[in-house]
This record gives structure tokens, sequence and C-alpha cells, in this order.
């Protein structure tokens, strides 16, 4: 009809106007936009058509267009409700949350019975971490439409983050009531379950998320990410192929960090955390940083981490930061985790020049903060795992930006410079699948302390609940990582060493149930699995003593872990991978002296664990030498490693001041 009356009046504003809505409502959007834009040069004096031609101009994700449009129509009509709204949704897309409050503010003053403007004002109120304020929003949109099922389920998330599971599940449980079949509830009542270790729920929860969505991502990986936990090999690797099928045929992308626990390949790993990424920030922020880092006489460096305190990464970390140069370089730690209490978190704060609580500012608000302390060098030791904020170093608040010891893979970012490695975890070869440019520490990338304490007391092998006599194998490795493949070899070491036991830690009730299932299922008896109780980590450093070999995992190694039996006197067997988070434990074995404890492949793996197993002359040799090198070989040389890591700093700033891009390099090791 409009094509018709647009033949016989070409510039009819109202035919060139309507015709374009009904493009755009049918799905397509240029031909929408054209249309819509002739009517705006019929009569440029209409705040609906800047309107409609905004929403065209979202539907394509040109935001910045499409805010200048939505402004047209507010200045042309200031109390136009939806232009403030949608001009809000906008700003939200492209992580101008606090820009966006003040569009929903201005709808929320104009329609302040209308639940959706606070909807969506807790939604930007969630992106700059004020969590209670969100909450304060979602309540009234919920007073406003008490059925308003999103609302209620965005609250839950707001809780989550506020470290609230239990209580976020009622409010998915609400949103479930209201609406059976809201996937997105079921799978963020799956994230919530998995928090509270209620595994079993988790997965039902995420399982009927999939039912409802089968394409819905997050469930997908979630759902992986429990089977892992779980240790339900049939369903996990269900579940990975589904996931990889997704990833390679439909350009999908997976939570990267459940990627790296499920495959060696460093090509879905690449693609996943790029894929993740662009999701995460589709419109990448102006830089507050432009220019080279400033020369000011001692390099300025932030270590950023949700782990600052009793947790692995501070457990690496805390001797490398009390022995930063303070005569060449100034520390400052951005905590954005859980505030906590313990000697942990009091040796962190001492260890900085300046120590920061930043977690209850927003992204943009700890990038200014960053910016204003005038940084060099942004260290991120999160990368992809829980409670990371990439979206914190998005805004460019320092020249020069790395991912470190966090997260062994690609974050997928182009506003992270650098990855610090070594030539064992990431040999320069497999730069194609790194956004980073590869920076190779000599001898280890992995920083010890070599202060940490081992209790003075061992418990006896029954307090332990082990038996009497007997090969104790031992994997202190999160459930999550054990596969079935590697599991194979520890059934048939456990059939062919007589009276031997495998220990491993107890994550959970349920994966003890499925690996003693596995374990029967492949002829072994269940009891000959042993579970470790958690202890505190002098007392677990000490009760290494009780085992005669650590096995490794893959594709995900040991990382912590194997420093804390290495440094506990108990060696380590490990096969090599082919990524990243796959030779770690072949370079502390490098490290440390034992590079031939490192095998090439699972044959390799358990023939000489079967042969150290049965000849104690040889695994005494090694416990031997181990001893010897703890304290002379590179591993545990904090001080060592921290003038390594000091030269790939000031290599890095010495590029940017420059004026050069970032590029891979090595740093020489240092003299003895």
């Amino acid at each position: 009809m409009y094509r018709n009356v647009l033949r016989e009046r070409p510039g009819d504003f109202d035919a060139l106007h309507l015709l374009g809505v009904l493009l755009l409502q049918t799905h397509h959007p240029g031909p929408g936009i054209e249309s819509i834009e002739k009517a705006i040069g019929v009569n440029g004096a209409s705040a609906i058509v800047h309107f409609n031609h905004a929403n065209g101009l979202r539907s394509l994700n040109r935001l910045a267009d499409a805010v200048a449009s939505y402004d047209k129509a507010i200045a042309l009509e200031p109390g136009y409700a939806d232009a403030h709204g949608n001009r809000g949704n906008a700003l939200l897309a492209m992580n101008r949350a606090e820009a966006a409050v003040a569009s929903y503010d201005k709808t929320i003053a104009l329609r302040p019975g209308d639940a959706t403007g606070y909807f969506n004002r807790g939604n930007a109120l969630t992106m700059l971490r004020r969590a209670m304020d969100a909450i304060a929003s979602y309540d009234k949109a919920i007073a406003l439409r008490p059925d308003y099922a999103d609302a209620h389920v965005n609250r839950g998330t707001t809780l989550v983050e506020l470290l609230r599971p239990a209580d976020a599940l009622a409010s998915y449980d609400r949103a479930i009531a209201i609406n059976p079949g809201h996937a997105e509830a079921f799978n963020s009542r799956g994230a919530a379950l998995t928090d509270l270790g209620r595994l079993d729920e988790a997965a039902a929860s995420y399982r009927k998320a999939i039912e409802l969505n089968p394409d819905h991502r997050s469930a997908l990986s979630g759902a992986w990410d429990v089977a892992q936990k779980m240790c339900d090999w049939p369903r996990a690797a269900e579940l990975a192929a589904t996931v990889r099928a997704n990833v390679e045929e439909k350009s999908w992308h997976a939570v990267p960090f459940a990627m790296l626990c499920g495959t060696g390949d460093a090509r879905l790993h690449a693609l996943c955390a790029q894929r993740y990424m662009k999701e995460k920030i589709p419109v990448p922020p102006q830089p507050l940083w432009t220019g080279p880092a400033r020369d000011r006489g001692k390099i300025r460096i932030a270590y950023l981490s949700a782990d600052f305190h009793a947790h692995a990464t501070a457990f690496l970390t805390a001797g490398l930061f009390e022995f930063h140069d303070s005569a060449k370089f100034e520390t400052i730690g951005l905590s954005y985790g859980a505030r906590t209490h313990g000697p942990m978190r009091e040796r962190l704060t001492r260890a900085f020049d300046r120590f920061h609580d930043v977690r209850a500012m927003g992204d943009l608000e700890v990038a200014r903060f960053l910016r204003a302390q005038e940084v060099d060098i942004a260290i991120d030791l999160k990368g992809h795992t829980r409670d990371a904020r990439p979206e914190i170093l998005a805004h460019r608040p320092a020249p020069i930006q790395v991912s470190y010891l966090g997260y062994p893979g690609t974050m997928g970012a182009d506003f992270i410079d650098y990855i610090l490695a070594d030539p064992v975890v990431l040999p320069f070869d497999q730069q194609p699948c790194y956004t980073e440019k590869i920076v190779h520490l000599p001898e280890c990338y992995q920083v010890n302390d070599a202060s940490r304490k081992i209790g003075e007391r061992a418990p006896s092998r029954r307090e332990a609940g082990l038996p009497d006599r007997g090969f104790v194998f031992c994997c202190f490795n999160n459930n999550l990582k054990i596969a079935a493949p590697v599991f194979d070899v520890w059934m048939r070491l456990l059939r062919d060493v007589e009276d031997s036991v495998l220990w491993l830690l107890c994550d959970h009730a349920l994966a003890e149930r499925n690996l003693r299932r596995e374990a029967a299922a492949r002829g072994v008896d269940p009891a000959r699995l042993v579970f470790a109780n958690w202890l505190p980590p002098e007392d677990h450093l000490a009760r290494h003593r009780l085992a005669d070999l650590f096995l490794d995992t893959l594709p995900y190694n040991a990382h912590t872990t194997a420093s804390d039996a290495l440094w506990a006197g108990l060696p380590v067997l490990t096969c090599r991978g082919e990524t990243f988070a796959g030779r770690v434990a072949a370079s502390l074995l490098a490290a440390i002296g034992l590079p031939e404890l490192a095998t090439d492949n699972l044959t390799d793996y358990e023939r000489l664990a079967t042969r150290l197993a049965t000849d104690a002359v040889l695994l005494g040799r090694l416990r031997e030498t181990l001893a010897r090198n703890r304290t002379t070989h590179p591993l545990f040389d904090t001080d060592r490693f921290r003038r390594h890591i000091e030269a790939a700093y000031t290599t890095m700033w010495t590029l940017s001041r420059q004026g050069e891009p970032p590029r891979s390099f090595r740093v020489e090791a240092a003299a003895a």
C-alpha cells in the first residue's frame, strides 16, 4: 500500500515513514532505514521519525548513530519517554552505564508507573557495581508489576554478585513460578546452585534451560562445567560434542574456562575467547590512555585480582609482591574480590606500596582510578576465571596491559598487549592462537613463594584414611580436571601395583560417588580410592609426605597443586599436553631439575608411573634429587624470578617509551 502511494507521490512523508517502520518490523533494517531517512529529508521536525530511525540503527548495532537520532527526537519532544528509555538501552549496550542511568531516570520521571524504566535502571546500576541500588530498582519494578519475571531473574543475578546465592534462588524460583518456560531463569538458577555446591540440582536446572532453549550458550557451558565437576563423564562428553559442533559450525563461543578444561585444542580456546569478549564488550570503549608510558624514574605497576586473600594465586604471588625492587618499581594492588580478613590479606596489603579495595566501584570507575594513578603497566591476574572483570582494562587505563598467571590461555582481547609465559608452556609458534604478544620468562613463568610454611607434623596414614601399607598414588587437583583417559591409566596402575591406592581431593560427594562407580566399572575396588578432606594450607602441605607419587591430569595440568607437591618434596609425574594449560607441570619440573618426569604421551606416562611404583631405588633417588634441588634450582627462588619478571616489565616499558608497538620477546636468565 505504501509503495503504491509513493509511486503517485514519491515525497509523501507518512508513506516513507510508515514503509520504513514496516520494513524494520519485518526484519529488513537496511531498506527500512533508507526509507525513514528519505522521510526525514521531507520533514525533519517530527520526533517520532527520528525515534524510529534510531531504533533501526540500534538493530544494526550502529549504537553511536542511534544515540544521536534519539537525541534529535528528544530535542524535538523533551517529554518523549520511549526515546529516553531506548536511548538508555543503546548507551547500556555501549557500556556507558552512567549515561544510561541518566536516561532511565528521565524515563521514570516522565512515567513513574512504568516498571520497565526501573528494570532497565537496575540493569545499568548492576553494570556499575551499585548492587544495592540495582536491587532497589528491581524491587520497584516488581512492586509495579509483580509478574515481571525478567526483573526477578536480574534481581537474583545481582544477589549472586553480592555473594548471596541462596537469596538469589528465591528470585529465580519466583520467576519460574511466573513463567515456567523462562530458560534464563533456569540457567541462572543452575549457576546459583553450583555456587552452593548443589551440583545435582544445578545439573537438572541447566538441563531444563537447554530443553527450553537448545541454543542457550551459557546453559550449555554451565552444564558442561557441572558435569566435569561431578566427574559425570558420559554427560560431559555429550555436552562437549554439542559445544564443539556449535563452535565449529555456528560460530558460537563457550565460556572460555570450560573450554580450557574440556579440550586441548588451542585453536578452539582462541575462538571461544575472542567471541566471548566480542559478546561481553560489543562496542570497545574509548581508551582512557593514548600514547607511550611516562618517564618518571620508577615504573608504576598495578596488579588487578579478585583473589587477594587465602587463594592459590595469593599463595604463589605474595613473595613476588614483597620482593619487588622499590628503587625501580612502584606497586599498586587493586582488589575487586570479596572483602576478607586474615593473615594472607594482611600480608598482601603490606606488600604493595598502595592497596585499594575497589569491589564496590564500577568497571569504568576503576579504570578511571587507574588512569588517575598514572599506572604504566596493568597486570590482570584473573583472565577468564571466576569473578574476573576484563571490562576494567577494556577502557585502556594504562599504556601497557598484561595477562599473567590466573588464566593459562589467550584472553582474546585486543586491549591486552602481552601474556607472560615461558618456552615450555607457550612456544612462540602458538602465537597465531593468541591475541597477546608472547613474552618468555626464563626457566618457568610461574612464580612461587619460597617462604611458604609446611606443617611440622604430618598425620599418620591411618589419620589420613590411608592403609597402613602399600604404594600411595596421589592427585590433589580439583576433580573437574580428572578426565576419563587419564583415569583409565590410573585404574590400570592400581590393578598392576599390588596394594596401591589412589589418594584424591574430595571436592564434592557426587564426584566421589561417580569416581568410585567409574573405578568399579574398570575392575578396581572403589575402596582403593581414598578422598582427602580440606585442611589449612600448612597442614595440607604436610600430608603430602604420606604420598609416594603425584599423578598429573590432562588436558589441564596441576598448576599450584604441582608446586605444592614439589615444595613438599613429592615427585610429580606429568604428561605434556598441546596447550598452555596442559604444559605447566612440565615447566615446573624443568625448573626444578626433574625434566625426566614430564612425558610426551599417556603410554609413556603409564610406563614410567609403573616403573616408579615398583622400583624403590629409582623413586628414592628422585626424591633425593628433589630435596636437594628445592633450594638450589630456580623454581622456588622467588627473588630470582622477581628479577626476570621485572626485566620483562622494563622491556615492555622501554618499547612503549620508544613508541614501538608490543612485540614478542624473551627475557634472558639472570646471573646466578
